[in-house]
């Protein structure tokens, strides 16, 4: 559904290309404030904050990974964005995924950062752990809880729809088994893999090295 007058809070930095980042759970865009910095160089970046993340309202349409994306649909739409980038880290990347199986058109090229396809893509410790904590949340706190235990639900075989230049990432000690983000990559007809060193949130711990390996891509190198 379209939620009228819905609008997320978000900055922008940069000219050329749109280049959107879209964040993990339960955080909001000062994530990628090593990715803005840099990326500004080369795109115009647009880092926002997820719908009840950030500074960004909760409204009152359903808090899924499928509504998130079609609040995506409706930024682009709001800022004459007819095609971008995406660049999506964790949850980030389930909804940047999301929205180019459903509009793959509107997406030139496509970065999923330790995303999952389905929850038990996920090292099975911290989904148990996560299960056991969504059972006695309340609130907020079990809505965005909600969104790791009961999605995404993507079959390998609907990533063969992505015709544009895709790079599957995560880290070599990532939440998301390697054995997952690999099947993610060889699902897609034109992809890229690198596992990068590090944890699952490598793009703030090893800005350096996760920047490059984003310039190369979006540089065709």
């Amino acid at each position: 559904m379209r939620e009228e007058g819905f609008q997320p809070a978000y900055e922008e930095a940069g000219s050329g290309i749109p280049l959107i980042l879209l964040h993990g759970n339960g955080e909001d865009r000062s994530y990628f404030r090593h990715q803005i910095k840099d990326l500004q160089n080369l795109r115009h970046v647009y880092a926002l904050d997820t719908r009840g993340h950030g500074l960004s309202p909760r409204g009152t349409a359903p808090f899924t990974l499928d509504q998130f994306a079609r609040d995506l649909e409706e930024f682009m739409d709001q800022n004459g964005i007819e095609q971008a980038e995406l660049l999506g880290f964790s949850d980030g990347a389930n909804i940047a995924l999301l929205f180019a199986l459903n509009h793959p058109e509107r997406v030139t090229k496509l970065i999923l950062a330790g995303g999952n396809l389905f929850p038990e893509g996920m090292d099975p410790k911290d989904l148990e752990e996560v299960r056991a904590e969504y059972k006695t949340a309340t609130g907020h706190q079990k809505e965005l809880l909600s969104l790791m235990v009961n999605e995404p639900h993507v079959q390998p075989d609907e990533l063969k729809k992505l015709t544009m230049p895709v790079l599957v990432t995560a880290g070599s000690e990532d939440v998301i088994l390697e054995e997952h983000t690999r099947l993610m990559a060889e699902s897609v007809p034109d992809s890229r893999l690198v596992i990068l060193p590090g944890s699952h949130w490598n793009a703030a711990e090893s800005p350096k090295a996760f920047n490059e390996m984003v310039r190369a891509f979006l540089e065709g190198e």
